[in-house]
This record gives C-alpha cells, sequence and structure tokens, in this order.
C-alpha cells in the first residue's frame, strides 16, 4: 500500500494544477484519462464549468470553519480523480475549500488511469468509481480513512435507484445533479467533518 500511495504522491497535483491541466486539454479537444471520446470530452467541459462556477459560488458554513480547526493531524487528501467526472466536479471545489480552512490539510489530486495500482486498492463494489478520497497520515503515509465517490445521502439515492431500476439513467443523472445544486455541498462538508471527528478520535486514543 506504501509503495503505491508513494508513487501516487509523485504523480499528483495541486488543486489549481489540475484545473490548468483540465483547461489545456480542453482546448486541444481532450480529456484526462486513456480514453478519449466525444462523450468524455462533453463530461469534461460540462464539469469544467461546473468547478469554475462552484469556486465562485460556494461557501463554507461558519460551523464548518469552526470545526475544521478541531483537527490536529497533518492529514494529506489525495483524490483519485478524472476530468469528466461529474461527483467530482460537485465534490472536489469543497474538498478544496475545506482543505484551506485548516493548514495541517494538503489536498492533492491523482489521475485514476494513471494510478490503477492504488486505484485497485479503493474499488466500490468493484468497480473504479470517482472521486475516491484517500485519506492519508503526512507523517508516515498510513491510510487513515477514505470516502466517495459520492456524499452519503446520493450514495442512498443512488443504491435505491438501482434496487428499483436496476441501473442508472439519465433522468436518474438529472435529478442527481439538481440534488447537488440544491445540497450546496453541506451533505459533503458533513461527510468530511465526521471523518475528520473520527480520525482525531482515534488518534488520541493511540
Amino acid at each position: 500500500m506504501e509503495s503505491s500511495i508513494k508513487e501516487s504522491l509523485q504523480k499528483s497535483m495541486s488543486y489549481h494544477s489540475f484545473k490548468e491541466l483540465v483547461s489545456t486539454l480542453l482546448a486541444e479537444g481532450k480529456s484526462t484519462g486513456t480514453q478519449q471520446t466525444e462523450t468524455l470530452l462533453n463530461y469534461s467541459l460540462l464539469s469544467d464549468r461546473r468547478m469554475k462556477r462552484l469556486d465562485k459560488t460556494l461557501k463554507l458554513a461558519t460551523e464548518t470553519k469552526e470545526k475544521l480547526q478541531e483537527n490536529t493531524k497533518d492529514l494529506l487528501f489525495l483524490v483519485l480523480m478524472e476530468s469528466w467526472c461529474g461527483d467530482g466536479a460537485q465534490t472536489l471545489p469543497i474538498l478544496h475549500k475545506m482543505a484551506e480552512e485548516n493548514n495541517s490539510i494538503e489536498l492533492k489530486i491523482a489521475l485514476r488511469d494513471e494510478n490503477d495500482d492504488l486505484m485497485q486498492k479503493f474499488l466500490t463494489n468493484g468497480g473504479k468509481a470517482i472521486p475516491k478520497l484517500i485519506v492519508i497520515d503526512k507523517n508516515n503515509l498510513e491510510v487513515l480513512a477514505n470516502w466517495g465517490p459520492r456524499p452519503s445521502v446520493a450514495t442512498k439515492m443512488v443504491n435505491e435507484y438501482k434496487t428499483q431500476h436496476g441501473k442508472l439513467d439519465a433522468s436518474f443523472k438529472k435529478d442527481l445533479q439538481v440534488w447537488y445544486n440544491k445540497d450546496k455541498g453541506k451533505s459533503t462538508e458533513k461527510d468530511i467533518l465526521d471523518m475528520l471527528q473520527r480520525i482525531n478520535k482515534i488518534v488520541k486514543v493511540v
């Protein structure tokens, strides 16, 4: 595990560098990832617009900012991501803003297709679903937690729809984006805060 993390960290980039990479590729008519299709390009264009909008409009709750200061551990937030990922476009800007609130948290982005060895260790129901946040102790590279590919509320929505309909269709995906827009990142904030609370309790016990 540690070797996979080290390798992925060497290839990782900052949030701003990821956005710059995406913009450069889009100007060339490309997305990130090993597959290049018109569909993925269109998803990448849509996700890029969403992220830019959220960077401008998202605001963390005052309570969230206060609770983030309770984290006392030097952490790496390593996110496996690709430019075409719709869920990532909704949650990555929130993770970025949360990391900015605490100097002990550093956010890094690693491309999924370039880091398959690490991705294989964090599959969701056997699939390479992203975004996948891996929370790592910066001092010893121990994995403390992981999260993703969606907020817990959205995950419940997805699971219930799959149970009823067998798979996700265009109608549900549209409804999910509507939910994201109404939620304004609050479910993601709560999930991450709950996770940090569990991590810091573990740290204090040790």
